[in-house]
């Protein structure tokens, strides 16, 4: 196991087949083509990434690009595509550790981790996505309440 799947922060940029069952075991299959159309849709428009927290600064480009980043629903969480250059990134988060900010845009926290997404055009195009992300999060979090004694 590398130091990014410690992390939960996977190079996907090939394909492998620990990546896959590591990410399914963490966050669930992806959704069926079935039901992806009745969500009407499971992933978000790209975002551009305002700032992360400096143990991700890694995956980010250090010179002046800018960073892009969208979000796939998956049944037990959800993940953040992140491109570098020709690598590709994602930050896999279960629902139990997945806390959201909005402050000027979105901040999605995780074990010490985060990623603020910009408040801009395309941002403002992803309000049903996060409202739909919220959603999914409240019916994951209530399968497990338990009423008090």
């Amino acid at each position: 196991m590398s130091i990014f799947q410690y992390r939960l922060i996977l190079n996907t940029t090939h394909t492998s087949k620990e990546n896959k069952e590591l990410i399914n075991d963490l966050v669930g299959k992806p959704f069926t083509f079935l039901q992806s159309v009745k969500m009407k849709g499971v992933g978000s428009k790209r975002m551009i990434i305002d700032e992360v927290s400096p143990n991700m600064a890694s995956i980010l480009n250090t010179i002046d690009d800018i960073n892009y980043g969208n979000i796939e629903l998956r049944p037990k969480g959800i993940i953040i595509h992140i491109i570098k250059g020709l690598k590709n990134f994602a930050w896999v988060i279960p629902y139990y550790q997945l806390v959201i900010y909005k402050i000027n845009g979105t901040s999605i926290h995780s074990n010490g981790k985060f990623i603020h997404f910009r408040n801009n055009k395309t941002f403002k195009e992803n309000k049903k996505f996060f409202d739909k992300l919220l959603n999914e999060k409240v019916k994951y979090d209530e399968q497990f309440n338990f009423s008090p004694i």
